[in-house]
Parts: structure tokens; C-alpha cells; sequence
């Protein structure tokens, strides 16, 4: 296969994961999305933790922080804002979307220590899941912390901690499980010769 040919292949299967990522999130939620963002859903990020494992870390970055950016140009949040002024929406850019998402690209660099797949794609994705949890959690502190007076809670900190994982970990065994199941099958149809 020549490199423009497998260039190509990557640019294409890529768009197409990132695409059916953004449809899942949208279509497959479990509950509805949360107050101010977030929700739960049917592994939506297991397209581009394909991306990641099956063309290694670098490309899975760069596939997760186009999909980062796209889910804010399409979100609603920004309307939510307590304080909205050009720091706060650059802050929720940053930690909510483009660097929350692209550390889901990194799940190949966590998972290349393990002999074992199975638990190497279990802990790279539970691990890439926490790093995005802490984004969405400094967030909340930073930018969402009138909601926790709003809420009841006095502490800023716990009142992210709660809500950020209130959501994030159920996404993470969801989205661990079906990579696990579904990277048996996957791996099969990739060329390791397209991998960088």
C-alpha cells in the first residue's frame, strides 16, 4: 500500500469515527444531558479511541481535538455561563472541549506498557477518562461554581467532584467495556503497516 493511499485511508477512516462519534453523542444518551453539560451515553468516545489505538497516539490527539472543537461550535453551553466574558468562554473552551477531548487521543500511549490487550485497552481508557474528568472538574470550579450555591453545597470543590462524576464514571465502564469487546474485531481490519 503506498503512503498516499494510507494517508488517505487514515484521513477517511478518521473523519468517518469522528463523525459517528458526534452522532453517538448526540442520539445515544442515557439521560438526558445535565444542567450545565455533560451527560452520559452509549460509549460515544469509543470511535476515537479507536482512532487512538489503531493509529497510534499522535494521530489520536489530533482526531480527538477535531472532535473537541467541533462538540463546542455545536454546543449549547456556552449560553449557560454565569459570568460570560472573554476568560470564562475561553476557560470553557479549553478545559470543557478541546483539552478534555484531546486527551481521549493519548489511550494508545497508556495502553502500549500492557502484554495483556484487554486490560491495556480497560486501563488506557479508564485512565484518558479520569484525565478528562479532571478538565471538566477544574472547570467547574473555575467557571460553574455559582451552580453550587445554586445547588446547596458550600465547597466549590466537592459540588465539581460530584457532578463532573456523577456522569463521567458510568461513561467510563461503559466506554471500557465495549473497547474491550469491540477492539478484538476492529484490530483485525487495520493494517499495522498505517500505524505511526
Amino acid at each position: 500500500m503506498t503512503k498516499q493511499i494510507s494517508n488517505t485511508k487514515r484521513i477517511t477512516t478518521s473523519a468517518i469515527l469522528i463523525a459517528t462519534a458526534l452522532v453517538l453523542d448526540f442520539i445515544s444518551r442515557i439521560i438526558p444531558g445535565m444542567p450545565q453539560g455533560g451527560s452520559i451515553t452509549l460509549a460515544s468516545l469509543v470511535p476515537i479511541l479507536v482512532i487512538s489505538y489503531c493509529y497510534g497516539w499522535k494521530w489520536g490527539v489530533f482526531s480527538a481535538l477535531v472532535f473537541g472543537i467541533l462538540k463546542a461550535i455545536l454546543s449549547r453551553n456556552f449560553a449557560w455561563m454565569p459570568e460570560p466574558t472573554f476568560w470564562s468562554f475561553t476557560t470553557v473552551a479549553l478545559l470543557d472541549y478541546i483539552v478534555a477531548f484531546g486527551v481521549i487521543g493519548l489511550a494508545d500511549l497508556f495502553r502500549k506498557p500492557f502484554k495483556n490487550e484487554s486490560f491495556g485497552y480497560a486501563f488506557s481508557c479508564v485512565v484518558v477518562m479520569f484525565l478528562r474528568f479532571l478538565c471538566h472538574f477544574a472547570s467547574g470550579i473555575i467557571i460553574w461554581y455559582p451552580f453550587a450555591e445554586a445547588a446547596g453545597f458550600d465547597n466549590r470543590w466537592l459540588f465539581s467532584a460530584i457532578y463532573n462524576g456523577s456522569y463521567m464514571l458510568p461513561e467510563a465502564i461503559i466506554s471500557s467495556v465495549v473497547v474491550v469487546i469491540l477492539m478484538r474485531y476492529v484490530k483485525k481490519g487495520f493494517n499495522e503497516n498505517e500505524r505511526r
